[in-house]
């Protein structure tokens, strides 16, 4: 096992709550801990939570005494906080915070409702230090009361009251008060040269303070060594250790995998395998009704591009990625429809998952080849698949579907879609042919006809393989030479046209406008206003189409809501239009009116690289004058949401980089052989989150393109360290400690050493090596496509 020595300043992530993975932690009183090197008041190395924003603050530190000096700041200490080890529920750190006094601390947190700890303090002098020891117990509640030391079955504790928490400190050892300003148990020690002590301490917080005592001293009494050891053996034989040379590569790769793993909340009656959070903070976790369905939706259901993603943040645990996709096909109804966000407390998003789960399936299959499972998830897939080319789905039924709602693309602020800010266009989802929805599908059926060669279901190859032409050709018709990129089509007349301001004025009952359109247009109307009466805006549209008069009108069902006003789109395209008639609105508003312009770029146009629909050359094009270009998408962190920002205040959405939309695009990258330049866009994304890590100690949901500042929640699944996609990358893929595929050379211009449970990969610049656990070892000359394996 790797010991780190990471200090403030290197790349840190030190959340820790109960690991799934060795227990059930609780889906509606989830208590999360976060450790700070320094900092807070007073400075010190502290261990804090708000037990789910039911206290402001919750927090452990320790402070030492000797000759009358008081020490608990960090940056007083004689040898600042190291870091040695991390995992997702514990966490060891080693300091000396006096000349001649070494001291290790432990933080493991047991279970939901109690974290537990160990300090071990040495005597390295030659002298006798006589000292004393506290454990500080801050808690500042919303209701309730601080800490206070009192007595419980004779033994002095620390008891406070937090909402319906009553939080209770044990510490081993027989401590009394502390004298200090803090409440605090206090440990007066005699250590001689050379002598060491060790103490257990647990923080208890259940609704009974009784309950909360019997739990923590219970748990200080479990024997501390065999649970670290079994953390440890868990986290070796499930964390791929990556070595690049660079410490802080190393690290950010290895916490990625720690808070990845941090992430699983466990199973439920609804969700028979463990499922996931998108962020597990302190502030979150707790569920004021007591059964999961308030949690805001961070915590309220598994979506699939996030899926897909996770599952390559932790390539030595495929049986977690296994299990999200059977919760995904636990959910599925007769109709063969798999909702898109299935959550542990029943949550549903009651629409459509997002077709990604044919590949996930197969990422899980590729690690852990288990026919068994194989058979059971493809007929449930390939009805999955179909169900997307429903009546509901593909309005006009020519085999491309469009989106439902925006929450289903993984790309919620998309400007063409998203309706709340002012300068994006709000338009409706509906009205739009995606070509990233007809790629995924494309994907999708590719992987289901390897999938049903495999199960022997070679009568479904035919039709399926008939659908991946209609969506090919989908694609493909989307495809814009000039501009170097897919390009959004209109649903009606599958055109891909420009958006320009047809009005722009203050509101009015009527409008006349005589406007003619050189090719047939779809409208968008937005209400810049906040009256009451703009809750019920009533809006008739007059025009022409292909020589007849139409009409419609457009209710405040219609309408999507902001607080700068309101936007709808219009139901029907037209030649020209004449007349408009408002009601509900007041002379303060106003009103535009324009054409929809789907010639706005986003990431998700990408995403035909990712299926490898286009030509080898329309890849190469899409590639260095798209993706590559400076212009466009390529930015010093990574590739950027959109390739242009509309207005100032767009920028954090604009040039945002989102690293499961740039896995994908990575994935399209190695697809068509452009691993060198994969690797440089991984090297992009480690240069934005390294510095985040060193500063702030957390991930980020999304990272500036231009800076690199962080962006959005702190430690959010979507900003974690792409940890597969750098395998890929780099060409190894493990497939057991037995068995590892080679490809191609090292694309990094350092050697890399990759460990999995006794098996090494050492991926020099001209050779990999590949050592087993019994000793035995191959080389494998690059370029190389080799399995290497032993029986």
């Amino acid at each position: 096992m790797r010991e780190w020595n990471l200090t403030l300043g290197d790349p840190l992530q030190l959340t820790i709550a109960a690991d799934a993975r060795l227990g059930d932690p609780s889906y509606t009183d989830d208590q999360i801990w976060q450790l700070d090197l320094g900092g807070g008041d007073p400075s010190a190395l502290g261990l804090r939570s708000t037990y789910g924003l039911r206290a402001r603050l919750a927090r452990l530190f320790p402070r030492f005494f000797q000759n009358g000096k008081i020490i608990n700041n960090p940056a007083d200490f004689t040898r600042q906080p190291a870091v040695k080890f991390f995992a997702p529920n514990f966490l060891d750190v080693d300091f000396s915070p006096l000349t001649g006094l070494d001291v290790r601390a432990e933080y493991w947190v047991a279970g939901s409702n109690v974290v537990a700890g160990r300090f071990t303090l040495w005597n390295r002098a030659v002298l006798p230090l006589a000292i004393s020891m506290e454990l500080a117990g801050q808690l500042i509640p919303i209701e309730g009361q601080a800490m206070t030391a009192l007595q419980r079955q004779s033994v002095t504790v620390l008891e406070g009251k937090a909402e319906n928490l009553s939080p209770v400190l044990f510490l081993t050892g027989g401590p009394q008060p502390g004298p200090g300003p803090y409440p605090a148990l206090s440990l007066p020690l005699e250590l001689p040269p050379g002598n060491s002590r060790q103490f257990t301490w647990a923080l208890a917080a259940r609704e009974d303070p009784e309950a909360s005592f019997d739990l923590a001293r219970r748990t200080a009494a479990r024997p501390f060594d065999a649970e670290r050891a079994r953390i440890e053996l868990l986290n070796h034989s499930q964390s791929v250790e990556i070595h690049t040379g660079d410490r802080d590569w190393d690290a950010a790769l290895a916490l990625s995998q720690k808070s990845a793993f941090g992430l699983f909340l466990g199973k439920s009656e609804h969700l028979p395998h463990n499922s996931f959070a998108l962020v597990r903070q302190p502030d979150l976790g707790y569920s004021r009704l007591g059964d999961g369905t308030d949690h805001p939706h961070f915590w309220s259901g598994q979506p699939p591009l996030e899926s897909y993603y996770l599952a390559s943040l932790i390539p030595g645990a495929p049986e977690l990625a296994c299990g999200i996709l059977q919760n995904y096909l636990a959910v599925q109804d007769q109709n063969g429809e798999i909702d898109a966000k299935p959550g542990l407390a029943g949550q549903r998003a009651r629409y459509l998952a997002a077709p990604y789960l044919a590949s996930l399936a197969w990422k899980c299959y590729q690690r852990n080849p288990d026919q068994e499972l194989l058979k059971k998830a493809y007929p449930a897939l390939h009805k999955f698949f179909w169900a997307w080319f429903s009546p509901r789905r593909d309005h006009d039924r020519n085999g491309l579907p469009e989106w439902q709602q925006v929450a289903q693309t993984g790309f919620e602020d998309n400007p063409l879609f998203e309706g709340w800010h002012t300068w994006a266009q709000g338009v409706d989802i509906n009205t739009v042919q995606s070509p990233a929805l007809a790629a995924a599908l494309y994907r999708e059926a590719s992987v289901l006809c390897q999938m049903a060669e495999l199960v022997g279901r070679n009568s479904d190859l035919t039709l399926l393989r008939k659908q991946m032409e209609t969506l090919r050709r989908g694609v493909e018709a989307c495809w814009n030479a000039e501009a170097a990129i897919f390009y959004y089509s209109d649903c009606d007349t599958h055109l891909s046209l420009p958006g320009k301001v047809l009005s722009e004025r203050g509101a009015v009952p009527e409008l006349d406008l005589q406007k003619e359109f050189k090719q047939p247009a779809r409208l968008t109307l937005r209400i810049h206003g906040q009256g009451e009466a703009l809750k019920r805006p009533q809006v008739t549209i007059k025009g022409m189409r292909e020589g007849k008069e139409q009409s419609e009108s457009l209710s405040r069902h219609d309408f999507r809501f902001s607080a700068a006003g309101a936007v709808a789109t219009s139901k029907k395209v037209y030649d020209s239009v004449g007349h408009f008639e408002f009601e509900g609105l007041s002379r303060r508003d106003r009103i535009t009116i324009q054409t929809v312009d789907l010639t706005v770029a986003d990431q998700t146009l990408l995403l035909p690289l990712w299926a490898g629909i286009p030509s080898e050359q329309e890849a190469s094009v899409l590639v260095h004058r798209t993706i590559l270009n400076a212009e466009h998408f390529d930015h010093p962190y990574g590739l950027s949401a959109l390739p242009r920002v509309f207005a100032q205040e767009s920028d954090p959405v604009c040039l945002g980089v989102h690293l499961p939309w740039n896995h994908l695009v990575a994935e399209g990258l190695l697809t068509y052989g452009y691993r060198r330049e994969a690797a440089r866009l991984v090297a992009h994304i480690m240069s934005a989150i390294i510095p985040n890590l060193k500063r702030s100690q957390s991930f980020y949901r999304t990272y500036h393109g231009e800076t690199g500042a962080g962006q959005g929640e702190r430690d959010s699944l979507y900003g974690l360290a792409p940890v597969g996609l750098f395998l890929q990358i780099l060409g190894v893929e493990i497939l057991s400690p037995k068995r590892v595929k080679i490809r191609d050379e090292n694309p990094f211009p350092w050697p890399v050493t990759v460990k999995y449970r006794g098996l090494t990969i050492a991926r020099m610049l001209d050779h990999t090596e590949v050592i087993f656990a019994n000793g035995q070892s191959t080389q494998v000359s690059h370029p190389a496509d080799a399995l290497v394996s032993i029986d």
